[in-house]
């Protein structure tokens, strides 16, 4: 099989859109995917992203804000065909998507994609998870409609990033893309399973386009609304595709149009033509990457730079001061405001902050490099940990300005108590695509989060059961395996 063919859409008022506007050639797209099937080697990647997907879900479980939205979920009743990852709960597709969102971005594990500034599948592949077995579908199926829901969640990232302001529109605004393109590539990947045509396709894209939201402040400042960004979009998605499927339209303008979606969100500065330009030639889905560290992507460089130091002979003890130097779009995000990055109130804090991430690479470290003990409420607290993070200066850098976000780069100098200055310079962390994961890292990643949660037999079963999907397996043996609650003294599970 192969992929569809690839959309030249005629040119209209200067848009370069079709006559029924983008989101009518991205419905065809879709359809076409689905009659004809994607390539093996995309389902392959869909697969693997799946694989990560749900090791890192698992782990999250435990959260209190998925206990939260699970506890919510459970409120709004209904029993359906989609399970949750971790629980026994069997929920209408809608809410299984809301908590399985959820789970899927509660850690900040989730894969990215580097131009897009955004995370694809945390979305995407919770949506196409319930609406696949809502609707029966197959193991191929899921995997192709998660290749085009994606590939459409990035391209309307891609579509914002503005070279003038060398980032994303949307981060630059405050702008979450993860929620806001996730729940139209999410809207995608659910209406191909429930198997709507290519104008009811359309339609949900359009309904879509007006459900995402999303707004980036937690990073700065705290509260755990972020985490649930993904759950929503996945929860829209879902919502938008039955909307579609019952009737309800959209415009044929929704992306495009003057009041429609790059309009409202970037102004002038978007390329609408983007979302369009080699659709199904050149595939943005091969381009996603996956996280090392269990942290903000933008803190990577910096943990990739501490634990070169520490490679060498630098020591916590070692340090009097230092400078972690980052591309000025990553600073507001990791460095800002200072005195709450040295001093994060909590774990997930912690996780976003440049200086605590330093530390933390030199002080503990585990997994790939650092893992989530690193992350603790309490060690967050630890003395050590935080007299290092003091030391810690975030500036921003032109360097790392040249090279982010088409890699992600950082420097960090560090002063020791003798007098020497010590630097280490990254020109893109482990995991982007100039230093991408090994297979053998995936599956050490997966394999150390999931068995955590339901035992070594179980983790392997459930990767062999992810694999399968690309020969076309039913989900019922993914379903078993990823919910039923927690590993019993055997590694099994108990109610």
């Amino acid at each position: 099989m192969s992929a569809p063919a690839s959309i030249d859409a005629p040119a209209t008022a200067g848009k370069g859109a079709p006559p029924d506007g983008i989101v009518g050639a991205l419905g065809r797209f879709a359809a076409t995917a689905r009659a004809e099937g994607l390539a093996r080697t995309l389902r392959v990647e869909a697969a693997g992203r799946v694989l990560d997907l749900i090791g890192n879900s698992l782990i999250a479980h435990a959260e209190p804000v998925a206990q939260s939205v699970l506890q919510v979920a459970r409120r709004w009743a209904g029993t359906g065909r989609a399970s949750v990852i971790g629980a026994p709960d069997r929920l209408p597709a809608t809410s299984a998507a809301l908590v399985n969102g959820t789970l899927a971005h509660a850690m900040d594990f989730d894969d990215s994609h580097m131009l897009s500034v955004l995370h694809p599948s945390a979305s995407v592949i919770p949506a196409a998870l319930a609406a696949a077995q809502a609707s029966g579908a197959s193991g191929t199926a899921l995997l192709d409609a998660i290749t085009v829901g994606t590939e459409i969640c990035i391209r309307l990232g891609v579509a914002a990033y503005n070279e003038r302001i060398g980032n994303s529109v949307f981060f630059d605004r405050g702008q979450h893309a993860t929620s806001i393109c996730g729940t139209v590539g999410a809207a995608a990947a659910a209406a191909m399973l429930f198997g709507l045509d290519d104008a009811r396709i359309a339609a949900a894209l359009g309904i879509a386009a007006s459900m995402g939201a999303g707004l980036l402040e937690a990073n700065r400042t705290g509260g755990s609304v972020k985490r649930i960004h993904c759950g929503w979009a996945a929860h829209a998605g879902v919502s938008a595709a039955e909307l579609a499927s019952a009737g309800v339209t959209a415009p044929p303008t929704a992306l495009e149009g003057r009041f429609g979606f790059f309009h409202a969100w970037c102004g002038e500065l978007a390329d609408a033509d983007a979302v369009l330009r080699n659709l199904g030639e050149n595939w943005e889905t091969s381009r996603i990457i996956f996280k090392p560290y269990p942290c903000n992507h933008f803190t990577h460089p910096g943990i990739d730079a501490a634990l070169q130091l520490k490679a060498q002979g630098v020591t916590a003890d070692d340090v009097e001061s230092a400078e972690l130097r980052v591309a000025s779009s990553t600073l507001r995000t990791i460095g800002e405001p200072a005195a709450l990055k040295a001093n994060p109130p909590n774990g997930y804090a912690a996780a976003f902050s440049g200086p605590y991430t330093v530390a933390a690479a030199l002080l503990g470290g585990g997994g790939l490099g650092l893992w989530f003990d690193d992350f603790d409420d309490a060690l967050v607290h630890e003395p050590a940990r935080r007299a290092l993070a003091a030391k810690i200066r975030c500036v921003a850098d032109p360097w790392c300005d040249e090279r982010f976000p088409r890699l992600l780069p950082a420097i960090l100098r560090v002063r020791l108590r003798d007098g020497q200055v010590r630097e280490a310079r990254i020109e893109s962390s482990k995991g982007t695509n100039a230093r991408p994961l090994t297979e053998q890292e995936l599956v050490v990643k997966f394999v150390m989060g999931a068995s955590s949660i339901i035992g070594m037999p179980n983790a392997q079963a459930l990767r062999g059961a992810i694999d399968a999907l690309v020969d076309n397996a039913p989900l019922d043996a993914l379903a078993a395996l990823t919910s039923g609650a927690h590993p019993n003294s055997k590694g099994g599970y108990s109610s």
